[in-house]
């Protein structure tokens, strides 16, 4: 199985209501696929997601479409930064361990 680590700091505390509005629908997307976990937390301009995937062709096609490709296009207007790494894993690590992995990210910033 694969899992995806995201984080993703905003510009500001008030691009949260942006986040939020496309987290919506990306949550909505997310709930018509076949993922096996999903975990999200957050504060302030710090934001975090994991998702466990059966394999790789269904988190790309997920990861490609809908709501979440219409989110990755506006991440510019919204974040600072984003990183996200995908690994090897049966169950999502603890969020210790996943913020540990997302030094070793691949990192966009803008």
């Amino acid at each position: 199985m694969k899992a995806t680590i995201t984080s993703i700091e905003l510009k500001g505390p008030l691009k949260f209501f942006a986040l939020s509005a496309s987290a919506y629908g990306i949550i909505k997307q997310l709930k018509a696929t076949k993922f096996k976990d999903f975990k999200k937390r957050g504060i302030w301009t710090k934001h975090y997601t994991m998702t466990l995937w059966n394999n790789e062709n269904e988190l790309k096609e997920f990861a490609k479409s809908g709501a979440h490709l219409d989110a990755m296009k506006k991440g510019k207007n919204i974040a600072k930064e984003i990183r996200t790494i995908t690994i090897d894993a049966d169950s999502l690590p603890s969020w210790d361990e996943a913020k540990k992995l997302l030094d070793n990210a691949k990192v966009v910033k803008y």
